[in-house]
């Protein structure tokens, strides 16, 4: 088991830029593939970013590629999501999640997810 705590959101403005951390207990962190997704309200849950440490591979969803980055730091255990050029079409509720599995980007797929974190880009 995994448990997961997400921080780092805010208001920001238009161009901005934040980090949003997720700080993972329980079992050995490199061991799960991470994502971040972001929810607004009546939409359904969307990837945004994914990484698969043992395989070393990272991705994006279209519409933040370029911007955002997930990287992770396996001595504190925690997943980030640098987010830079930062637009309004990126508000939401932004979760980190975590798999033993091999996701292509479907919240199914994940079996651990954290409380989410509130970002609001206002333009």
């Amino acid at each position: 088991q995994v448990q997961l705590v997400e921080s780092g959101g805010r208001l920001v403005q238009a161009g901005g830029s934040l980090r949003l951390s997720c700080a993972a207990s329980g079992r050995t962190f490199s061991d799960y593939a991470m994502g971040w997704f972001r929810q607004t309200p009546g939409k359904e849950r969307e990837f945004v970013a994914g990484t698969n440490w043992s395989a070393g591979t990272r991705s994006y969803a279209a519409s933040v590629k370029g911007r955002f980055t997930i990287s992770g730091d396996n001595a504190k255990n925690t997943v980030y999501l640098q987010m830079n050029s930062l637009k309004p079409g990126d508000t939401g509720v932004y979760y980190c999640a975590a798999t033993l599995g091999r996701p292509i980007g479907l919240p199914r797929e994940y079996d651990y997810w954290g409380q989410g974190t509130q970002v609001t880009v206002s333009s």
